[in-house]
């Protein structure tokens, strides 16, 4: 009888045992999959109106990141909000310190506020916006099908002139009136490019590619 009742109890504690290993390889995955291949998320931003509204979810694609994608004029991508901004016009962020805050961080990313902006410049371009709100890359008119027709992009910070470094890159919303982005903060550092946006799930009716036209 007591060796039926060890029996019993060993048989529950390995059940136990790989129902919590079955949960950990799950959350394990989950994690990997989010940090590297592709991450649904909800945007809580009015930044990029017409083109993603707020309350709208959408799907980063982290492979951008992973495999080191170049990322071209035009491109939707997601980024961490920089802490300053030098006075040549680059953001930079505070390095982070310890285990745990590189978990919560970089790998759960609960700490982090991120932003979603299209890229205007790209290492190597001039940018320039006019008095008369309209944006010049390398002393072209940039066309921009994503505005709203007749939208103009005022200067609202003082980054409307500059020339893009290497290695970084310079964003704004589309909604230009009412953006934060490298017109107040400067131009952003590739290595914190953390996906590409490509593709609305939420809602449905308006499932599918976004920006089809570039």
């Amino acid at each position: 009888m007591e060796k039926a009742i060890h029996s019993e109890k060993k048989s529950l504690a390995r059940e136990i045992f790989e129902w919590v290993m079955c949960i950990v390889a799950a959350f394990v995955v989950a994690i990997v999959i989010k940090y590297f291949v592709f991450t649904p998320t909800l945007v809580q931003q009015r930044s990029m109106t017409p083109t993603i509204l707020d309350g709208e979810r959408v799907l980063i694609n982290r492979l951008v990141r992973t495999f080191q994608v170049p990322i071209e004029r035009g491109n939707i991508i997601t980024f961490e909000k920089p802490d300053a901004t030098s006075e040549d016009g680059l953001a930079y962020y505070n390095k982070n310190t310890g285990v745990v805050d590189f978990v919560l961080h970089d790998l759960l990313e609960v700490t982090k506020v991120s932003y979603i902006k299209r890229v205007i410049g790209l290492g190597g371009d001039h940018v320039q916006i006019t008095p008369e709100g309209e944006v010049y890359v390398n002393n072209e008119r940039l066309e921009e099908p994503y505005l709203t027709s007749g939208l103009t992009t005022p200067i609202t910070g003082e980054f409307y002139d500059l020339d893009v470094p290497e290695g970084y890159l310079f964003v704004m919303g589309d909604n230009r009136g009412g953006s934060s982005d490298s017109r107040e903060f400067g131009c952003i550092p590739l290595n914190k490019v953390e996906g590409r946006v490509t593709y609305r799930i939420w809602p449905l009716s308006k499932l599918g590619k976004i920006d089809k036209s570039l």
